[in-house]
């Protein structure tokens, strides 16, 4: 099986747990931004799969967050970026985008996160920002 699914907007990277005390006792939680993104890939994961139940075995994952170029880029640059020959090389980092997309699927479009045993992380340039994820079951990869 491979299934693709794309969350539109400015992907959002897993943001650093917060941490708070209340009455002596400290917690952490996650940043309200890094919640809301993940809850739309949880949407789009669940929209993507329907009816069927979270795989449970070995996956790979391809996650591509495309980013806007910056707007101080000369026209130049700009289409060089939008072209794939320049890369964005700025934080936030890429491992971040796939912690996001990790904990958005997990359970629903696989059962844990730990099935999948190949991961490819990519940022690109986009006017048109968004986050894929592509998954492939063992036998489509095997």
């Amino acid at each position: 099986m491979i299934l693709t699914i794309t969350i539109p907007g400015t992907p959002v990277p897993k943001g650093r747990p917060k941490l708070t005390t209340r009455g002596g006792i400290a917690r952490a939680y996650t940043p309200a931004k890094t919640r809301a993104f993940e809850d739309a890939i949880r949407c789009e994961a669940a929209a993507a799969m329907g009816q069927r139940a979270p795989l449970g075995e070995a996956v790979s994952m391809v996650v591509t967050a495309y980013v806007a170029p910056p707007k101080s880029m000369s026209k130049k640059r700009r289409q060089e970026a939008l072209d794939g020959i320049l890369k964005p090389v700025t934080r936030p980092d890429a491992d971040n985008y796939a912690k996001a997309a990790l904990d958005g699927c997990n359970a629903i479009l696989f059962r844990d996160d730990s099935l999948v045993t190949d991961l490819i992380v990519r940022k690109r340039y986009s006017e048109r920002p968004r986050l894929t994820i592509t998954i492939e079951t063992e036998a489509d990869f095997a």
